[in-house]
């Protein structure tokens, strides 16, 4: 998969590109990340990128032709079989859940607009946008993080990625439901025991407690997940 982010920030996303899972899949070959800097591509001798907004208001708007050149560029280094999805993290976009991540992962390739300020002009969610993703009911500074949180998500699906890919298959929100407790050693840390059946050997009734707490948890702090669950169990 090669990896294209857009932004007027790209000393930003380096660390965290070349660490972790997200290193691990760039030294397999697996993901190519490439960080394109918007002011390259903005406009007079300054590389403007952001005006005033027509109609007034308060803030600025990041300008459309910076990013249509900036993908006209992307496509020129793309070289996968699929058509190119561009995703453009945004507080109004749809909430990413595992599923959307999961599908994002089949992709060739995936172009990030990080954008700052008030917004973008309009015209580039209309004709460039395939993806408008949220990562919550609240406001960050920039694109760029966003942007991270949605990559990482889909980075750990894709095959040989993570060396235990079972693992990442019953990661919470795996089947509608939220994870359950883990513990390792010590057995016993200052008085609190890790629960006795996850020490019985016997894996059906382990099995069996995992799911009863992946039951508890979701009920208890997601229940909107816990009616998606009992919705698709009654049918």
């Amino acid at each position: 998969m090669q990896v294209f982010i857009v932004t007027p920030f790209p000393e930003f996303l380096t660390i965290y590109l070349n660490s972790s899972i997200l290193g691990r899949a760039k030294k397999k070959k697996i993901v190519e990340y490439n960080i394109i800097d918007l002011k390259d591509f903005g406009k007079g001798r300054h590389n403007q990128i952001d005006d005033h907004p027509f109609g007034g208001g308060p803030g600025m708007i990041m300008l459309a032709e910076p990013f249509f050149n900036a993908l006209e560029k992307i496509k020129k280094i793309y070289n996968g079989s699929k058509k190119l999805k561009i995703i453009l993290p945004s507080p109004k976009g749809k909430i990413l859940s595992q599923s959307i991540s999961k599908k994002l992962s089949n992709f060739d390739g995936l172009v990030f607009f990080c954008v700052h300020y008030k917004g973008v002009d309009e015209r580039v969610i209309d004709k460039l946008v395939n993806y408008e993703l949220s990562i919550g009911d609240y406001v960050v500074t920039g694109g760029e993080l966003p942007s991270l949180i949605i990559i990482d998500s889909i980075v750990r699906l894709i095959p040989g990625v993570i060396g235990d890919q079972e693992s990442a298959n019953l990661d919470s929100f795996s089947h509608d439901l939220l994870d359950h407790p883990h513990y390792s050693r010590p057995r016993n840390f200052k008085g609190m025991k890790v629960p006795d059946v996850l020490m019985s050997g016997n894996h059906a009734n382990i099995e069996s407690w995992r799911m009863k707490q992946r039951e508890i948890t979701t009920k208890n702090n997601r229940p909107d997940l816990w009616d998606t669950f009992k919705n698709k169990l009654s049918k």
